[in-house]
Order: structure tokens, then C-alpha cells, then sequence
């Protein structure tokens, strides 16, 4: 039996709350016996979250022994976190088996210092600001979860979803995770190095027309030769002007954008087709399979027959 303990606070983001408990509670269903799963406010009083629904929770924190694994979620709420809320994490956080954020909940972890040392992630919005205040801890904007030690945290709401997984998968097996996604109508997970953004959120929408169109282009025609000089000419542009202009209006350079569309498209075809590694690395432009295998596991630390094996199942069955 693995105790699960979620902190819950006035300005709690009810997803980051609920997507998580969903998963867990799939696995006692799944598995009985695997969780016991309970919810703690600062005084045992009803919360409100951002969103205006009421939580009540099981327990005040004082009376809350600590968990196998604590969760803390994120929220308007940890703007200004109540000290007694930190100062109980700071106490409690060291013994529990697995210490878990998600969203901005990696905020409240690191004002109790639990943090420090680490390799984090937390919202996009937020790993700047996180960065700045705690410059102890490696933050890392691009990932949707990381794993450091006993510790995990992980992006914005529904990446909560995505990290419950795989601790139900590395507590009770693949086939419990699989059947809760299938429940819940999700992947069986991402994996915890997949990006935050697209490469199309990821990069500014230029200002001018051309290079909006050349960035449409490029990802409507990921197979072409994409190469700045191409680019620049379709953007009517010499290539030293294109690629200055480019990088001035989306904030990365032709190339970068260029790889994070072709990788994109690529996790598409493996995720969502029965298409061959050959002939995703055609039709991705990369021309060879090896070269999209180097592309991989440069950017997502594994090789595309590996991504597929843990991204597709859902789909695959």
C-alpha cells in the first residue's frame, strides 16, 4: 500500500489536482490495495481554486502523517504561499518516499528548500521567474516532467496526468497504466523529455508576411530542402537578411526551426502511423534513418523505434 497525499490550498489549480488523483485511483481500481489516497489543507478547512471550485479536503496537514508519495500541486495560490504550508513541507517533504510537483507546485518545493541541487521543471510561464529566485536549482523550461532522485516535477496541468502514469507504470507495471489512459482517453504517457511547446508555439509569428509564410511552409513542407538559402529566396530575401530577420522575429534561427519541425513531425508519424522508420525519415526530410535516429536522441535522448515503443501502445492496440 503506497499512501498518496495531495496538498491542497486556496488558488490550487483543480486539474493539476484532480488529472493526478484520477490516475492513482485508476490503479486501486486496477490493482486493490496499490494506493490509498487522501487530500490535506493547512487547517482541514474547504479550499477554493483558481477556477471557483470548492475542494474538501480529508484531513488538516497537522494531523497528516507523511506519505509514501507527496504531491503538491500548482495555482494562483503559490504566488504567495502561506508560510505554515512551506514549513510543513520543508519538515516533511525529506521523509516521504517520493516527493512530486506539478505545475508551479515546484515553487512552494523549492521555498522549503527541497529544491536545491536539483534538475526541475515546472510551467513554462514559470521557469524563468523560478530560475531567478532559486539560482541553486538546475531548471530546465523544455521538458514535461524530470525525474532527480526521489524527486519529480513536472510542467503545466495535464503533464500532472502524464508523470501519474509513470509512476503507476513503475510502481505496478505497464498493463495497469495502459488500461487508466485508456480510461481517462489519454496516450499511455509522453515521455517526460517531450517538449512543452510545438515548434510552432515554441518560435514567435513573425511580423512580416514572408517570413510567415516561409514559416508555414516549412511546416507544411517539412520533406523539402529547407536550407536558408531556399528559404531565403521564397522569402525574397538575401540569405545574411533572411537569417537575421528570421531570428529577430521568431526568436530562433532558421535551422533550429527548421530541426524542431522536422522532429515534430516525425513524433506525429511514429505516434499516430504504422509508417516505417525509413519512410518517416523521407517524408521528414531527413534522407536517412540514421540521421533521424542522431536527430532523436540528440533532442529526446532516445532512438525513434524506442520513442514509438513507449508512445504508440494506446493507438498500436
Amino acid at each position: 500500500m503506497r499512501t498518496v497525499l495531495v496538498i491542497l490550498f486556496d488558488g490550487v489549480q483543480s486539474l493539476d489536482v484532480t488529472g493526478p488523483m484520477e490516475v492513482f485511483a485508476g490503479a486501486e481500481q486496477y490493482t486493490p490495495g496499490t494506493y490509498r489516497i487522501s487530500t490535506a489543507s493547512l487547517d482541514g478547512a474547504p479550499v477554493r481554486t483558481s477556477s471557483g471550485l470548492t475542494l474538501v479536503p480529508d484531513h488538516p496537514l497537522a494531523d497528516t502523517p507523511t506519505p509514501h508519495t507527496l504531491l503538491v500541486p500548482g495555482g494562483q495560490g503559490t504566488r504567495h504561499p502561506a508560510a505554515d504550508v512551506v514549513d510543513w513541507l520543508r519538515e516533511h517533504g525529506p521523509r516521504a518516499k517520493r516527493l512530486v510537483s506539478v505545475c508551479t507546485g515546484a515553487i512552494l518545493l523549492a521555498e522549503a528548500g527541497l529544491l536545491d541541487g536539483r534538475r526541475v521543471t515546472t510551467h513554462w510561464a514559470y521557469c524563468d521567474k523560478l530560475a531567478r529566485d532559486h539560482p541553486s536549482i538546475d531548471v530546465d523550461p523544455d521538458p514535461i516532467y524530470i525525474r532527480d532522485g526521489y524527486i519529480a516535477t513536472s510542467a503545466g496541468v495535464t503533464s500532472g496526468i502524464d508523470l501519474a502514469l509513470a509512476l503507476v507504470e513503475e510502481d505496478i507495471g505497464r498493463d495497469a497504466a495502459l488500461t487508466i489512459a485508456r480510461h481517462l482517453v489519454v496516450f499511455l504517457r509522453r515521455p517526460g523529455n517531450q517538449a512543452q511547446f510545438s515548434a510552432q508555439l515554441a518560435a514567435q509569428t513573425a511580423r512580416r508576411e514572408p517570413l510567415r509564410e516561409v514559416q508555414q511552409w516549412v511546416s507544411e513542407h517539412p520533406e523539402d530542402d529547407l536550407s536558408v538559402e531556399n528559404l531565403a529566396a521564397r522569402a525574397r530575401l538575401s540569405p545574411r537578411h533572411f537569417a537575421r530577420a528570421f531570428r529577430t522575429e521568431t526568436g530562433m534561427t532558421p535551422g533550429r526551426y527548421v530541426d524542431r519541425v522536422r522532429l515534430e513531425h516525425a513524433r506525429r508519424l511514429l505516434e499516430d502511423t504504422s509508417y516505417g522508420v525509413e519512410e518517416i525519415s523521407r517524408t521528414c526530410g531527413y534522407g536517412t534513418s540514421e540521421a533521424m535516429r542522431r536527430a532523436f536522441v540528440k533532442a529526446l535522448g532516445t532512438a525513434p523505434a524506442e520513442y514509438r515503443r513507449r508512445f504508440r501502445p494506446v493507438l498500436a492496440d
